[in-house]
């Protein structure tokens, strides 16, 4: 196809620019982006190690909480007048010395309880700090029966109580018991956690707290507005438990909030820390545009760089296209003039020696294109005479046989033409005997045996005509094997071909091998059907050979399904019990020439043609065997060949 004052649909200059580009800017970008997203990540990750120290840190100060109330406990429990107050119910000296307790212990609260559960009297700090003290009198308490339960088998008790939203209360229970080991009553000691220890703990840390419980509820917030929190939204967050730390807007200010638990004896409360990311923001903002600045200007680089990069090599190369348009048209070869002694100078010269052989490249082409087309003639000629020949030898394999087949019905029917002969002279003399003397018909009849011939001639002549139509169907299969290609493709039955080559094949399967036939509705195929039945006849006549004594051949039909063929194809498999073949002799017996015959017994074409045939009809052959236990063929043809292998064919 010529070129002359063709242009190129891409320009080269934009595709070396583009990649230039992608590569160099791709990789920036990429680094870029990363880098961004890595120090963001930084920067999140940095906040939470905070924040989940601080978290340490506020349950390390519940855990001194309980240790002191523990320690508390043990001194209040040993001494004597604990016991001896708590035994009689003594409200009032209780109180006293509650009161007394009070003033020089971290808790906000002290309850006395009886053996039964009863609130005695209380003991508590206000929220001014002022001691007050609370009787039993005016409302009668207990402590539930499932905290009494728990005393069966324990001597404390520890709760986290947040049922007032200003704050909440860690309270620990003690059992009291006498010197016999008896219960003789229950000590509570309270500390009430409210805004101003939050306050004190955000003055610390420098950061937002809240208490939240486990249905989402927030309890006690340094923030106002944390109150204001969805409810599900938080309790979604420390039910899954998959990420305890999260992005949130308060006050329209971006914090970074961080769930910790916190377990106090048998509750368990949580504790959000919260660090605001405006800071951070800023500076990753301030990161990113540096980032963004950096990458425009090298972009901008990069593209003057590869534009002026671009220009200076392809110049000598469209002075070369130039060149090359305007001599294409000619009839002989011409030389570009070298203009320069770079590389593209280098590849001028390259080109006009290129351009001297191709011109004659060109012309011995040409002629070896007119020799192979006279030889390609020649091979479809001899490619044909081939096959017949092929053919021919397998039939001068079956005269033998068919030889013997003609001969028994010809024999027949021989034999019987002298009991014809003498029944034709007996009804003859009869005739006579009627025309001349009929009293002596009936002893002639007799004497003659006229009722047997009666009987036995229509026997023989049906036995004649039998004979004479097997010899001629033995004919006409010869016939039709042996014709050369028709022109045209016809309808092939495939169960008549079968049954065609084994009729030729009777005088070396008779008496010898049983042959099985399992054939299944199978639609007929359209191809050359001298050739398929060349097929036929050369497997089966290998199996029949391959077979040295007694033995069986399994032949099956069925269709198969293929979504390539809308008619589907058509499967032959070929079974026999012969010799088998190795390994070795399966990978050559499709080989031209290759025969596991003797000198004179075979030609080796047979399979090799075979395999041609069937490739050609868009099909395929394959062959499974086995030493010793026997071969089998199994040939797929389409219903339908394509258009393709039909000219192949």
């Amino acid at each position: 196809m010529s070129f002359y004052k063709r242009k190129s649909k891409r320009s080269l200059r934009t595709v070396l620019i583009v990649w230039f580009l992608l590569f160099s800017i791709l990789p920036l970008a990429f680094v870029t982006g990363y880098s961004i997203i890595k120090f963001e990540k930084a920067i999140d990750r940095e906040m939470l190690l905070r924040l989940s120290g601080n978290a340490k840190e506020v349950d390390l100060i519940l855990s001194d909480y309980i240790n002191v109330l523990k320690q508390r406990r043990d001194k209040y429990s040993s001494e004597p007048y604990l016991r001896y107050h708590l035994s009689f119910g003594d409200e009032g000296s209780l109180r006293e010395l509650g009161t007394a307790w009070l003033k020089q212990d971290p808790a906000t609260g002290l309850s006395f309880f009886d053996r039964q559960g009863r609130l005695l009297t209380s003991v508590y700090e206000d929220l001014r700090n002022q001691t007050k003290s609370q009787a039993s009198k005016q409302d009668i308490v207990y402590l539930a029966d499932r905290y009494l339960k728990h005393f069966e088998n324990s001597n404390e008790l520890s709760l986290i109580d947040s049922s007032d939203s200003r704050k909440v209360s860690l309270i620990l229970i003690s059992k009291v018991t006498n010197q016999k080991k008896r219960v003789v009553g229950y000590f509570e000691q309270v500390i009430d956690l409210g805004p101003e220890f939050l306050r004190r703990l955000k003055d610390r840390m420098k950061l937002e707290l809240m208490f939240v419980k486990e249905s989402g509820q927030v309890v006690l917030s340094t923030q106002s507005k944390n109150l204001e929190l969805n409810k599900d939204f938080l309790r979604n967050i420390i039910t899954k438990k998959n990420d305890l730390f999260v992005d949130i807007k308060i006050k329209e200010t971006p914090y970074g909030l961080f769930f910790y638990p916190l377990e106090w004896g048998e509750s368990k409360i949580w504790v959000a820390l919260g660090a605001s990311k405006s800071d951070a923001k800023a500076v990753l903002r301030n990161v990113n545009l540096a980032f963004i600045s950096v990458i425009g200007t090298v972009i901008l680089f990069l593209i003057f760089t590869s534009i002026i990069i671009s220009s200076w090599i392809l110049k000598p190369l469209n002075e070369l296209v130039e060149a090359l348009q305007s001599f294409e048209s000619q009839e002989q070869a011409i030389t570009i003039p070298v203009k320069n002694d770079t590389e593209i100078g280098l590849l001028t010269e390259s080109f006009n020696q290129m351009f001297k052989k191709i011109w004659q490249a060109r012309a011995d082409l040409k002629r070896k294109v007119f020799e192979l087309q006279n030889t390609n003639k020649e091979l479809k000629e001899t490619q044909t005479r081939l096959v017949h020949s092929a053919k021919m030898v397998s039939l001068g394999q079956l005269v033998a046989g068919v030889a013997h087949e003609l001969n028994n019905p010809i024999g027949f029917i021989f034999s019987n033409m002298t009991h014809l002969r003498d029944y034709s002279n007996r009804l003859i003399q009869l005739v006579r005997i009627a025309e001349k003397n009929p009293k002596d018909l009936l002893s002639a009849k007799e004497e003659m045996e006229f009722d047997y011939i009666v009987q036995d001639l229509p026997k023989l002549i049906s036995s004649c005509e039998e004979g004479a139509k097997r010899t001629k169907d033995i004919v006409l299969g010869l016939r039709n094997f042996s014709r050369l290609e028709e022109a045209k493709l016809n309808e092939i039955d495939i169960h008549k071909s079968l049954d065609t080559t084994l009729d030729l094949l009777q005088g070396e399967i008779k008496g010898r091998i049983q042959v099985f036939k399992n054939y299944e509705n199978v639609p007929h195929i359209f191809g050359y059907i001298s050739q398929i039945n060349q097929v036929i006849m050369n497997i089966l006549s290998n199996a029949v050979q391959s077979i040295e004594n007694q033995g069986q051949i399994w032949i099956t039909t069925q269709p198969v399904k293929d979504l390539r063929y809308k008619d589907g194809k058509v499967q032959i498999s070929i079974q026999d019990s012969g010799r088998g073949m190795s390994t070795e002799i399966m990978e050559k017996i499709f080989d031209p020439f290759f025969t596991t015959k003797g000198v004179g017994q075979g030609t080796g074409l047979g399979l090799s043609i075979s395999y041609g045939i069937i490739e050609n009809h868009g099909g395929e052959i394959q062959v499974r065997s086995e030493a010793g236990v026997g071969t089998e063929f199994i040939i797929i043809l389409p219903v339908r060949p394509p258009l393709k292998e039909v000219e192949k064919v």
